[in-house]
């Protein structure tokens, strides 16, 4: 066996010129869709990770097909349904900047709670609470921080609230360069803060967040939830978790078809490729056979030559699109899959690697690569080897 794997490579690199072009179109469909699993993963997990940390319902009040604000005594009625362990109002919404028409999602924060205030602390290692209560303060995210740069508001932003006043914000820091994935457009600020520039009454808030921690309970809070007010919408943490997942298997499978409609030409480019093969390729099959090399070897000779391409194609293009999406941060194809609508997203993906993914990748790949040439070299096998010869 090793001394055939010998002469494959022996014959692949006399032939190198050949090969050289099916290597590189075939490193090139595995770069592709490799970096698109590259960065859906690397998204998903993220996500999955941020999402295990979230309330187990968020209660919203509708009307008219529109979110309103819900009065704050929601969460004491919701903190009375038995299995609910906390309750939280949160207030945010979005800024809009006409003059580019962008827009920021402003956060209030409750920086006396204890358990945002640790959280804070976690994000933000040099948080002085007091220090930043002192005035009227707020932490903006990288893009929000690029685009104040832009148009020269260095030190601060003046926000005009919907009654028209004027609130001028000190910009106290900027969000961690990690936190970019969902943290771009952030502005965190103060409650109250957020309460004027939102035009939020001080008895009301955006929505609420439940904790629910006894899963066997969840249905029956998710009842009580849905009869204790005719003009609410219940968001489960496992809504949000679905659409996440067919918002990313929605673009991988553009990918995925992209992907397949260009494998399956550069099959038919390799097959046509090996049917017309050159007279000097049809009398070193012929004049293997005249040595003594029976059909089936012949072919598996063939399919180890170019079973070392597929195979050097197939971790060349992976290792390729590993570093172009977990070094390079995946340029352009990183707005295609964060969005670019609005202010720029400059994220870093954290690595993860599914291997199943790319067990997948490599049978979708390597099979049919190989089969696209076992039916043109079989039939050339079975040539009269004097007509192959003269």
């Amino acid at each position: 066996m090793f001394a055939k794997l010998h002469f494959a490579l022996l014959l692949l690199i006399r032939s190198k010129k050949k090969h050289t072009a099916i290597f590189v179109i075939a490193t090139l469909l595995i770069f592709i869709l490799a970096s698109t699993l590259f960065i859906s993963s690397s998204i998903q997990n993220d996500l999955y990770k941020t999402l295990a940390t979230q309330a187990d319902f968020t209660l919203q009040r509708y009307r008219a097909g529109h979110l309103v604000d819900a009065p704050v005594e929601w969460i004491d009625t919701a903190l009375e349904i038995e299995g609910v362990k906390a309750a939280t109002g949160r207030v945010y919404g979005e800024h809009y900047y006409e003059p580019k028409e962008q827009h920021f999602l402003i956060i209030g924060i409750d920086f006396y709670d204890t358990q945002m205030h640790q959280d804070m602390q976690k994000l933000l290692k040099n948080l002085d609470i007091e220090e930043f209560l002192s005035r009227k303060n707020m932490i903006i995210g990288s893009g929000v921080k690029a685009f104040f740069d832009k148009y020269h508001y260095f030190n601060s932003y003046t926000f005009r609230p919907p009654e028209r006043s004027k609130e001028k914000l000190y910009i106290y820091d900027t969000l961690p360069q990690e936190s970019n994935l969902f943290s771009s457009d952030v502005i965190l600020m103060d409650i109250n803060e957020a309460r004027k520039i939102l035009g939020i009454d001080a008895d009301h808030v955006t929505d609420i967040i439940l904790s629910v921690p006894n899963e066997s309970e969840r249905q029956k809070v998710y009842e009580k939830l849905i009869i204790s007010h005719f003009d609410t919408r219940i968001i489960t943490k496992e809504d949000i978790k679905r659409h996440y997942q067919n918002l990313f298997n929605y673009k991988g499978g553009l990918f995925l078809t992209l992907y397949i409609v260009t494998l399956i030409t550069f099959l038919l480019l390799l097959y046509q490729r090996y049917t017309m093969v050159t007279t000097k390729e049809r009398q070193e099959i012929a004049l293997l056979r005249s040595l003594g090399w029976k059909i089936d070897a012949i072919i598996w000779l063939k399919v180890g030559e170019n079973g070392i391409i597929a195979l050097f194609a197939y971790l060349f293009g992976v290792i390729l699109a590993y570093i172009y999406v977990y070094f390079l941060d995946a340029p352009l194809l990183q707005a295609i899959f964060l969005g670019s609508d609005n202010l720029r997203t400059e994220a870093s993906f954290t690595p993860y690697v599914n291997i199943s993914d790319l067990l997948l990748l490599f049978a979708l790949f390597v099979i049919p690569f190989l089969l696209a040439i076992i039916i043109p070299l079989w039939r050339l096998s079975i040539e009269e080897i004097s007509e192959t010869l003269r």
